[in-house]
């Protein structure tokens, strides 16, 4: 039998530190990845991740097992790359994601091209379906 805890407001043990639900709940990331973008791709670690795919050099597709209410959430990414010693950009265009999966991709130093990247991280906020 499941089993449902309804509160206002979660405090710390002092009775101090409040903080409402709302922000629980809506504040919350519904998915994250860490994950190795060179060779075989594959997650360090994740939240609500079902699979991950590298489709060319520097571009990845990230699926999420419990989808999003729409493609109105936001997606904030960083990455790093040991290789080459410095970061580019790491980006997901508005136009990669629907409510189910989301691109992203990653850019060399210079802007100028694709380039996989050891580290890649994206946290996705927002409303589940």
């Amino acid at each position: 039998m499941a089993s449902e805890l309804r509160v206002n407001t979660l405090k710390d043990a002092a009775g101090a530190n409040s903080v409402a639900m709302e922000y629980v709940a809506g504040g919350s990331a519904k998915a994250w990845v860490n994950f190795n973008g060179t060779g075989t791709v594959a997650s360090y670690d994740s939240l609500n991740l079902s699979s991950l795919s590298d489709s060319n050099t520097g571009h990845y597709e990230i699926n999420i097992t419990n989808n999003m209410n729409d493609t109105n959430y936001g997606i904030t990414t960083g990455g790093s790359n040991a290789l080459t010693g410095f970061v580019g950009r790491v980006c997901s265009p508005a136009n990669s994601k629907t409510s189910g999966d989301y691109g992203i991709e990653t850019i060399n130093n210079g802007g100028s091209a694709h380039e996989d990247y050891e580290h890649v991280m994206a946290s996705v906020n927002g409303d589940l379906a």
